[in-house]
């Protein structure tokens, strides 16, 4: 069969350095950090005491207070950032085929928050257990599809992917799946996180996975340095329309560039560190080039997974040049992480943005931070230190991985019908 071509027409961004896609966008060619001091909860006691929070972030201005009770920050976000997302689209309800429009969501925790918060009051509280009613729906991962599916009337396929930082990515690949293989028309799709809470913190201090930089919260995320010392954790959210081409030309939609290709694969190496040859993400990127038959020397641009941790930043490098050989000293690549922090399931949706808008745009944001080269990195490598850089880009791939070995990769285009 004659595969569909899938379009993005939609975009929505609530992210540590802006709370829409204009104010995000903005802040990444800016090179702004989104590192400060937690203030979501006291942590003062622990070994990271910063994170990348969201700013002048006010639930009740888009929920009235019963409403809002009843989401978990998580879906909260995932919610905006869909809202964001459709509107942006300019899709008209009433002449869209409720059964061919999905929402497919990535979050690799989901209501930690609400967890944690309810487990905390019950071994605190004497006399009978007591629950919130809200307690289960609030925290299982898949709400945040089945609460933007109800608000829309959406009735495709509705799921959640959980892959660890692979989550969003691996949603919108399926999204991609789905609409080319004709059984639909349009996915809201994308990821979402809140993970800054005493749980998250602290799980991941224990691992040693995020930075201690307390004393200087704004240079902490410095992927690809010498000194890097672990990621920042961030909270927000990406939301992504997908859409079949014919569908979204039909109804005059903007179109923002075309998904060209979506890779997975495995590292089947260890539960939290990459293999050191960086063969899952050789693969992945490969199986993404070979989903459309891309050839390497086409690829422009690559935001990196790059995550500001010891091991990671190491392999991703080895194995774009394993890949790409001569090319990838060509190619611009670059860590959006660096200014975001984390996302976590997340990730991929806001990096996967920020991809669509190099595209569009012909802009590169910067990997900031950057004060030392490792020896360890090849640094003949075009990482885009320090200030965005206009070139051209006509193909450019976003690189998601997570914990487990789980690797996704997503291809975008320039659009030409």
């Amino acid at each position: 069969m004659k595969l569909k071509r899938v379009v993005v027409t939609g975009l929505g961004a609530l992210t540590p350095i802006g709370n829409s896609v204009q104010e995000y966008w903005d802040a990444l060619l800016g090179g702004v950090s989104g590192a400060a001091p937690i203030t979501n909860f006291d942590a003062s006691g622990f070994k990271t005491r910063f994170a990348c929070e969201l700013k002048g972030f006010n639930p009740l201005d888009h929920f009235d207070r019963k409403e809002a009770r009843k989401y978990d920050p998580f879906t909260q976000y995932a919610m905006i950032s869909a809202a964001q997302a459709i509107e942006d689209a300019g899709m008209d309800h009433d002449k869209l085929d409720p059964d061919r429009v999905g929402v497919i969501w990535g979050s690799g925790i989901g209501g930690l928050e609400t967890f944690f918060k309810e487990v905390s009051g019950y071994a605190k509280s004497e006399g009978p257990p007591r629950f919130s009613p809200f307690f289960i729906p609030k925290m299982i991962a898949d709400i945040a599809a089945g609460h933007i599916s109800i608000k829309y009337g959406f009735r495709g396929p509705n799921y959640t992917t959980t892959s660890a930082c692979a989550s969003a990515a691996n949603a919108m690949i399926d999204c991609y799946n789905l609409i080319r293989l004709g059984k639909s028309d349009l996915f809201v799709s994308g990821g979402s996180e809140a993970a800054i809470n005493a749980a998250g913190v602290g799980g991941f201090s224990a691992m040693h996975a995020i930075s201690v930089r307390n004393d200087d919260p704004k240079t902490a995320s410095r992927p690809f340095d010498k000194d890097r010392d672990g990621f920042v954790m961030g909270d927000g959210s990406g939301a992504i329309v997908f859409e079949e081409m014919e569908h979204a030309l039909k109804r005059g939609a903007k179109i923002y560039a075309e998904v060209i290709g979506g890779g997975m694969s495995a590292d089947a190496y260890h539960m939290t560190s990459p293999h050191p040859e960086g063969l899952g993400a050789v693969k992945v990127m490969e199986n993404t080039l070979n989903d459309n038959g891309l050839n390497i020397k086409e690829v422009d641009h690559i935001n990196t997974h790059g995550t500001s941790t010891p091991l990671g930043d190491i392999a991703e490098p080895k194995a774009i040049v394993s890949l790409f050989g001569d090319h990838a000293y060509k190619i611009s690549i670059n860590s959006t992480k660096s200014m975001t922090g984390h996302l976590l399931g997340a990730a991929g949706a806001v990096e996967a943005i920020a991809t669509i808008l190099a595209v569009q745009n012909d802009i590169i944001p910067p990997t900031i931070n950057h004060f030392t080269d490792d020896p360890e990195i090849d640094n003949n490598l075009d990482f885009t230190f320090h200030k965005a850089k206009e070139r051209k880009v006509n193909v450019a791939l976003s690189n998601t991985f997570g914990f487990g070995g789980h690797n996704a990769c997503l291809a975008f285009k320039k659009f030409k019908k």
